[in-house]
């Protein structure tokens, strides 16, 4: 037997900590809140950052060199195989569409379109930005990739 099997009978649901009950519960007064202080009172939460006097990380570690990071274009990403299932032969995909298909979350973002998967219908895409493959799968079943 393993304390894995026990667990999962007996010991499955703690119950809950009922605090504020009297002195001799040993939860009761400051109801494990200690005495005084940020943490006795309501709505504090403490954040991550905090280390107890210790440096924290953010600011042990130097900062060198520049990140791209805040300057990249983020995109809404959706392959050709998605479009091949979710629209007709003959369709207009918009990022507008999309969204009311829920292939994509964001309308901010531009989408672009990846060609992971098989199209064999003819659709006209209208997209931020295609990959090679994409493009040339669009193409070759007869539709047409406009960059908007």
């Amino acid at each position: 037997m393993n304390i894995g099997d026990i667990t999962k009978l007996a010991g499955r649901h703690r119950r809950r900590k009922r605090l504020g009950t009297g002195k001799g519960s040993g939860s009761g007064g400051t109801s494990g809140r200690g005495h005084k202080g940020c943490g006795s009172r309501a709505g504090w939460r403490q954040r991550g950052q905090n280390e107890g006097g210790q440096m924290p990380t953010f600011r042990r570690i130097p900062k060198r060199g520049f990140s791209n990071v805040q300057f990249s274009t983020r995109y809404s990403v959706v392959n050709v195989g998605a479009l091949e299932e979710r629209y007709d032969a003959g369709a207009h995909v918009t990022p507008q569409s999309l969204m009311a298909l829920r292939l994509i979350r964001n309308l901010k973002l531009p989408v672009k379109v990846l060609g992971t998967g098989v199209l064999s219908k003819k659709l006209v895409v209208d997209a931020g930005k295609f990959s090679r493959s994409a493009e040339e799968k669009i193409k070759a079943a007869g539709g047409e990739a406009r960059v908007s």
